[in-house]
């Protein structure tokens, strides 16, 4: 019997990395634990280059297909050669960043009207196609741009240089966003607020509201 997957998203400087480890801390081998992308191989190299505008692709459409298929192989690749086993053998695993974030940052690069569309193609291309597993649940954190780019600048040092071309480019994060709220709704997310009052709420908040959200939704 296969087993679950839970996927953590969010856009960049929300604090999805911090959370898986939390998560590591608690469940330990209970469940595997993966991110997304995965850096270290040879489809990284090329999201790599693409992050750093390697490509300078100036058409929207063509941007955003193309670099969804970079991150879709990506995923298979570690599928196939890491974690397949795992999950067949009924495990639990728990991604940082899955096919939302294609969703999510590809998506945005749309006008509203194409956004449907875009939602069934990458369905069918990851998860009928590629044949990737489908998650059990994805719980969206949800940071609000103006915080998040806080909390990147504080990551870098404030050298803003050091960020790649998503994340510093504030307009289009909060158009990511937007996009994620609707992509929640079509798909069935769980959104999770990491602020209130305009601030961030602590490592810990998040996580105790994370954990209970798993604990409700999935048999651990």
């Amino acid at each position: 019997m296969d087993g679950q997957l839970i996927v953590i998203e969010g856009l960049d400087g929300c604090g999805k990395s911090t959370q898986l480890e939390r998560l590591k801390n608690k469940y330990g081998d209970k469940a595997r634990f993966i991110s997304f992308p995965n850096y270290d191989s040879a489809s990284g190299e090329i999201i790599k280059q693409y992050l750093t505008d390697g490509f300078h692709e100036e058409n929207s459409m063509t941007g955003c297909y193309t670099a969804a298929g970079f991150y879709a192989i990506d995923r298979y690749i570690s599928y196939k050669t890491d974690w397949e086993k795992d999950y067949k053998d009924g495990r639990l695993i728990v991604a940082a960043r899955y096919t939302s974030s294609n969703a999510i940052y590809q998506m945005a690069k749309l006008p509203k009207e194409q956004w449907d569309g875009f939602l069934d193609w990458l369905t069918d291309h990851e998860f009928v196609k590629f044949a990737i597993p489908k998650p059990a649940l994805t719980v969206f954190l949800d940071m609000p741009t103006e915080i998040s780019q806080q909390l990147l600048s504080g990551r870098y040092d404030g050298d803003e240089q050091k960020k790649d071309i998503h994340e510093k480019n504030v307009a289009f994060l909060q158009s990511c966003r937007s996009a994620a709220m609707y992509a929640a709704e079509k798909q069935g997310w769980v959104i999770l607020p990491c602020s209130a009052d305009g601030k961030p709420l602590s490592v810990e908040e998040v996580g105790e509201k994370l954990e209970k959200i798993i604990e409700e939704k999935i048999k651990i």
